[in-house]
């Protein structure tokens, strides 16, 4: 059975509010939303990712990424991970808790440094993820 829409969000803002993550909004996806520069290089890297919806205040806290040779970025946060592939110009993004799948969407996304763009066509959502320092090189 598939949650509610919105569940996924809902779920995601409820564990924010949880574990303490402070308020701060991310910028906007530029109306373009297209890749204007390749992924970080592969790695774990500590990182921040800030959830936005609607009109409300972002929510953002750390968590860990791990970014692949092939682009593909995990992005875990207490139980919940996000899969984030890049997928012929487009982001497919899926979101799990445990192995259950609660949502997933394709994308237009924005990687500028170490900063990524993205947002939920179907949702008013928005993503930004800021990487900091690599942990270690992939082996």
């Amino acid at each position: 059975m598939n949650p509610p829409r919105g569940t996924a969000a809902a779920l995601l803002l409820a564990l924010c509010h949880a574990i303490g993550w402070a308020a701060g909004a991310p910028e906007p996806l530029g109306a373009a939303g297209a890749l204007t520069e390749a992924a970080p290089p592969p790695g774990q890297y500590d990182a921040s990712l800030c959830v936005t919806v609607g009109d409300q205040a972002a929510q953002c806290g750390p968590v860990v990424v791990d970014i692949g040779d092939n682009g593909l970025a995990l992005v875990s946060v207490a139980d919940l991970r996000y899969r984030l592939e890049p997928m012929r110009g487009r982001l497919g993004v899926s979101l799990f808790q445990g192995n259950m799948q609660l949502d997933g969407f394709f994308a237009s996304h924005q990687w500028s440094g170490p900063v990524l763009k993205f947002s939920d066509p179907d949702k008013p959502t928005r993503y930004e993820l800021q990487l900091g320092k690599r942990r270690m090189a992939p082996q």
